[in-house]
């Protein structure tokens, strides 16, 4: 997303004021002809299609997508169905389940795909005693919710999805490496096309029109993820997020949450930054790992998802580099959508699902860092070897449209962001703190686990 700064005299006859413009990500509607994808493919109100255009999936047709993913739920057990403090869920007795289902030729059933409903990773536990890692969170039974997501029954928060696990525990090493992350941007070339045209405006033009050309030179934004498969579900929660982000900060879409205006709003309200460039991203926000004397057993802590801000500077050439800093007002919004993240994902589950991603991501690499699989001489083989146990393939995010809006001021402002998700799993992991309630914790779950052969109990 793209913005930029230009003198009064341009564009004040235009809109009786100098206009205030974000270029943000807005998808066109679909065809009828094109809803078996978006069955498959939506994730957060949002669907690639097979060119790997990022789109809304239009309001008109949620319902029928919320209903036709309703229709293809099982019936789920009656004590999978209620609501729990703590779901443990064994990954060796997992495999095993998946395993069968494979032997026998099955498709997997909704419990595994939904890792028996658990809402968040809390504990993870190394149980040498039973060669098991096992994960502990609230669960509940599921259903779908209006943009057609996986959420629980009563909490309407999003559900573990065994896909995300999987892609978590296969990107471990990679993320180590370089970290997970996705963009979206506007490529160079069109940076460039569309600082040309800015030097012609002149006051006067036709304001519609001169937002189309906006639009036109800017081009398609082009989507980037790295640390995980592009093709993964894992993926595209990423993407979505990023998207759904950009369009509260650039008043796309109203907020849900009162006291979160929008960027747009704040500098409309007065607020005069110096630089109309600011950057916004989703990063980690844990607390250190709980952790017992003797490693076996570990505690997410944290609330896992903080809104970062910076400036962009943009180069003759279109290139954008970071300066390392944040206009106030810029700052003020991230800030503000920390503070806002658990109130504003009880209403946009899309934010929950990348906390679950993140979660996943730093219990992955902790079951890596600490040698889980060696210390409860659990292999986790099948998890691991995607030639087996193969996740579902998504279309390639690559591009989304460019479209301009305006707020009207007095100042000769304006504006843009830009940014994404960035993470690094590995540096949560560092310098856990020792407490003594999380060997309880892992006492209570082993008790439980010797009373029951399922791959999950309460």
């Amino acid at each position: 997303m793209f913005g930029y700064k230009t003198s009064r005299t341009r564009l004040n006859a235009a809109i009786r004021g100098i206009a205030m413009f974000s270029v943000a990500a807005l998808c066109v509607a679909q065809s009828r002809t094109v809803h078996a994808q978006i069955v498959q493919q939506a994730i957060g109100g949002v669907w690639m299609d097979t060119d790997g255009v990022l789109r809304n999936v239009e309001l008109s047709y949620r319902p029928e997508l919320k209903s036709l993913r309703l229709k293809a739920l099982a019936q789920l057990p009656g004590d999978m169905n209620q609501p729990t403090n703590l779901r443990m869920v064994s990954l060796s007795r997992l495999q095993e389940a998946i395993a069968a289902c494979q032997k026998a030729g099955t498709p997997l059933p909704d419990e595994i795909r939904y890792l028996a409903g658990l809402q968040r990773v809390k504990y993870v536990f190394v149980v040498p005693e039973l060669h098991d890692i096992v994960l502990a969170g609230p669960a509940e039974g599921w259903t779908i919710n209006n943009v057609g997501d996986v959420v629980g029954r009563s909490s309407g928060q999003p559900v573990l999805q065994l896909d995300d696990l999987l892609v978590a525990l296969r990107s471990a090493d990679a993320a180590r490496r370089g970290g997970i992350s996705c963009s979206i941007n506007p490529r160079p070339e069109g940076v460039a096309a569309f600082q040309e045209f800015n030097k012609g405006i002149r006051a006067g033009d036709d304001l519609n029109a001169t937002m189309k050309e906006i639009e036109r030179r800017l081009g398609p934004q082009q989507i980037t993820v790295t640390g995980v498969p592009e093709s993964s579900r894992f993926a595209h929660v990423l993407v979505a997020a990023d998207y759904q982000m950009k369009r509260l900060g650039m008043n796309f879409d109203a907020s849900p949450v009162k006291g979160l205006k929008s960027y747009l709003e704040m500098t409309a309200a007065g607020a005069r930054p110096k630089n109309m460039m600011p950057r916004w991203w989703m990063a980690a926000n844990y607390e250190p790992l709980a952790k017992d004397q003797e490693g076996l057993a570990w505690e997410l802590r944290g609330q896992g998802v903080k809104c970062m801000a910076e400036e962009d500077f943009i180069t003759s050439t279109g290139q954008a580099q970071g300066t390392g800093k944040a206009n106030p007002v810029a700052q003020k919004w991230a800030d503000t959508m920390t503070s806002k993240f658990n109130e504003l994902s009880d209403q946009l589950a899309i934010f929950r699902e990348l906390r679950n991603c993140m979660d996943l991501s730093v219990v992955a690499s902790l079951i890596e860092k600490e040698n889980m699989a060696d210390k409860a001489d659990c292999r986790l083989t099948l998890l691991m070897d995607a030639r087996q146990l193969p996740i579902t393939v998504y279309n390639v995010p690559k591009q989304v449209d460019t479209k301009a809006t305006f707020v009207k001021r007095s100042r000769d402002t304006l504006i843009s962001a830009s940014g994404g998700v960035q993470f690094q799993p590995w540096s949560i992991i560092q310098n856990p703190k020792e407490d003594a309630s999380t060997s309880a914790a892992r006492g209570e779950a082993v008790i439980a686990a010797k009373k029951s052969t399922a791959w999950w109990w309460n």
